[in-house]
């Protein structure tokens, strides 16, 4: 017995044993011969700071466009040109993977997102500063569905829940962090360190995936190599960057009112249905949309663009609410944020283990119902509500956050072949994306139509003769007078008022998009009950 022990420990990598005892170190395995625990962390690292990268220069565009010369609608493009490479690469960054081999894919996606950041903060134009935006984004849209298809394949499917908790953080918390820490750093700093300090990480990355991480070969390992789809990459481009174009430019160019949206969308819709078309009749496709034939993942990823749209349209809303009406600074409206991450940082684990013992179905509904509980008390703000509502709420909803994203991954890889799991990763990585960019774009063209409604509506209830406004205007002109010049006292009443109004009405629409993403969210509950049951420790049988 001695003697087969020390035999068993003697056999690089003891693949045989951690098979029996349940341990993910399969032949094709990502983690070789190391715990995989220490592969997920390795690998969160520069997801971390890709995802960071897709909101920190939110707030710094005012400083960038002053230092380089630029107005601030030609600074906006810092933001566009980023999410539109990053849309571009990520359906087709499984079909890289296969082709190259994952650890490979994942190496240059990290090299060329480091060596583009630091090429960002040394930029002496708006328009190298784009270009350069551009390559960080097509390295960064790799990093993400790689990590989640490195994490499938070195877990066993009983365990996998936990293992992308882990992932879960990375791309829940960090676009939350991102305005937040590249407002600090802008402000005490320089815009140009939001794009340095990616430099470091990204070399520690590049050394620690380097020795750690083990490469299963080209084609998920099956050693085969086929063809470029030339036509797929080509409508993939087109398509999608198209898209995004449209999503992050809509709502500043009056959306259909614009010549300009109106041809991107036109050459968005068709580019995507040929492409649809196109790869359904390919053999090697660089977006496997065969995969929505099964019910499981078709289903996820509806509801992954829809915790996408909800996520992004709600980080962007309510730093935007602390900062417009209640004056927040920037580094107070992200700590209204910041709960939320900690509540996700807590729960995640526990959703991993709940994995093992309850339907994912059952615990995505439940995350439904606190996202639809968190938006409808997000409604229930008004001009003086207090930091510790508005951080009870954000945290409400992380919850929810929490119980949405490791259900939606673990259940979408349920029944999926070995080799399918980089296809899948970019795609389910697509919707979130896809859902965060039309969250973001719609939940600021409700806002801006909103507050114009509710604006005329109550300037026209502002007139002399009606008794309140009368009353009203009467009382600040008599205060005005009495702190200062009686000659301008009517004048400054009547601006004071109008300013309230304004207030009021931006205020009235912030709660009617916070209802809105609540029907969202409660729309979404009827598709739980289309996902079939799994069993967690057979929903991969190639594992």
């Amino acid at each position: 017995m001695a003697t087969a022990t020390v035999s068993t420990f003697r056999r690089p990598p003891a693949r045989r044993t951690a098979d029996r005892a349940g341990a993910p170190t399969r032949s094709r395995g990502m983690a070789g011969g190391h715990n995989p625990w220490l592969v997920a962390i390795v690998v969160s690292i520069a997801t971390f700071m890709e995802v960071l990268d897709t909101s920190i220069a939110n707030v710094s565009l005012t400083h960038i466009a002053g230092e380089l010369s630029a107005s601030l609608d030609e600074s906006t493009w810092v933001l566009t040109s980023y999410l539109v490479s990053n849309a571009i690469v990520l359906p087709v960054s499984g079909w890289l993977a296969n082709a190259i081999g994952r650890k490979r894919f994942y190496m240059g996606c990290v090299f060329l997102f480091t060596a583009s950041s630091l090429l960002c903060g040394l930029a002496p134009s708006l328009g190298w500063l784009i270009v350069f935006r551009i390559l960080q984004g097509l390295g960064g849209g790799g990093l993400a569905p790689s990590e989640q298809s490195i994490l499938a394949d070195s877990f066993p499917p009983d365990k996998r829940g936990m293992a992308f908790a882990l992932y879960g953080v990375a791309v829940v918390v960090a676009p939350a962090v991102g305005p937040t820490l590249g407002g600090w750093i802008t402000d005490n700093y320089a815009w140009r360190w939001i794009f340095f300090i990616n430099v470091p990480v990204g070399l520690m990355s590049l050394v620690l995936v380097y020795f750690i991480l083990h490469d299963p070969g080209p084609a998920g390992g099956n050693g085969k190599r086929r063809g470029i789809d030339y036509v797929g990459f080509g409508l993939v481009a087109i398509g999608f960057g198209a898209l995004q174009i449209v999503l992050d430019k809509g709502q500043r160019e009056d959306w259909f009112e614009s010549r300009f949206i109106q041809v991107f969308t036109a050459v968005a819709v068709v580019a995507v249905i040929v492409l649809i078309v196109w790869e359904l009749n390919r053999r090697d496709p660089v977006v496997d949309v065969p995969l929505f034939r099964n019910l499981n993942f078709a289903v996820s990823n509806v509801v992954m663009f829809a915790m996408g749209f909800i996520l992004f349209g709600t980080t962007q809303l309510l730093p935007q609410l602390t900062q417009t009406l209640l004056g927040y600074t920037a580094t107070i409206a992200g700590e209204v944020i910041s709960p939320g991450g900690f509540a996700v940082l807590a729960l995640m684990p526990l959703v991993g283990f709940l994995l093992r013992h309850v339907q994912p179905k059952w615990l995505i509904l439940v995350g439904l119902i606190f996202e639809v509980t968190a938006l409808l008390y997000m409604a229930t703000f008004s001009l003086d509500v207090s930091y510790g509502k508005l951080a009870w709420a954000r945290t409400i909803q992380a919850s929810g956050l929490a119980f949405l994203f490791v259900p939606i991954s673990t259940i979408a890889y349920a029944g999926l072949a070995p080799d399918k799991t980089n296809a899948a990763s970019a795609i389910i990585n697509l919707s979130r994306n896809l859902g965060g960019s039309f969250g973001i774009s719609i939940a600021q063209t409700w806002l801006a139509r909103r507050q114009q409604f509710h604006q005329t509506f109550l300037v026209g209830h502002a007139s002399p003769g009606n008794p309140v406004y009368d009353a009203r205007i009467a009382e600040m002109t008599h205060r005005m007078a009495a702190a200062g010049d009686p000659g301008t006292a009517a004048s400054r009443a009547l601006g004071a008022l109008l300013n309230e109004i304004q207030r009021q009405a931006t205020m009235l629409a912030y709660i009617d998009v916070f209802h809105w993403l609540a029907i969202a969210a409660a729309a979404a509950m009827p598709l739980i009950f289309l996902l079939r049951t799994i069993d967690p420790k057979k929903a991969q049988g190639g594992h």
